[in-house]
């Protein structure tokens, strides 16, 4: 199994991240370890050493076939079930990779980065370009998206990633964040939704 990611997928939370708008020419993959998914509920124990930890609440896509260079017309063929994650980025190592010019797998990819929440047939909505989510903590939202707001559509980045990598059933693609990502804490409790549907529960230890 791979898990790839999507940054700087949404303009808001580009500005946020680097004080502007502006969507990148081409999507912007990096890989997560699969040491990194953590599911099933199962709690998330902040690496303190590694400074401020980032919650950045995500659309995830299932790969549900084997796929090379797929076009972008039949990407919507190669993937069945959708659910709400969470890539864990510890900011303030990111910061400095970033400066370096260095990759970020120390920052996004260390063990219990990659949340995963309980699938949803994809069938169950109209338009996976339509779809709204959000995060709650300690039962305040803190961060909302809708997929509608992709700078990159979810097609678009099957048919990108598949001109480098094999896609095979049971990869990962996390589709990127919206704006409003922040920090967590010891004891926080987070919920992500689907819509109105809770799929997404742990807590942060």
């Amino acid at each position: 199994m791979k898990i790839f990611a999507i940054g700087m997928n949404y303009i808001q939370h580009n500005k946020e991240l680097d004080g502007a708008l502006y969507k990148p020419e081409e999507p912007v993959i990096f890989t997560k370890a699969d040491s990194s998914l953590l599911k099933d509920g199962k709690p998330f124990f902040l690496p303190e050493e590694m400074g401020q930890v980032d919650y950045e609440t995500e659309l995830v896509v299932r790969i549900s076939k084997l796929g090379k260079s797929i076009p972008q017309r039949f990407a919507h063929r190669y993937y069945d079930a959708v659910t709400v994650g969470i890539d864990f980025t510890a900011r303030d190592l990111q910061k400095k990779l970033r400066a370096e010019g260095k990759p970020w797998d120390l920052c996004k990819g260390f063990d219990g980065a990659a949340v995963i929440g309980e699938w949803v047939d994809i069938e169950k909505f109209r338009d996976i370009q339509a779809i709204h989510f959000h995060l709650d903590i300690n039962g305040s939202t803190v961060q909302e998206g809708c997929t509608s707001d992709m700078l990159f559509k979810v097609d678009e980045i099957i048919a990108y990633i598949s001109r480098y990598f094999t896609l095979k059933t049971g990869d990962l693609i996390y589709t990127g964040t919206p704006v409003g990502v922040g920090a967590v804490k010891i004891d926080d409790h987070l919920t992500g939704y689907l819509e109105d549907r809770k799929v997404l529960e742990f807590n942060v230890k």
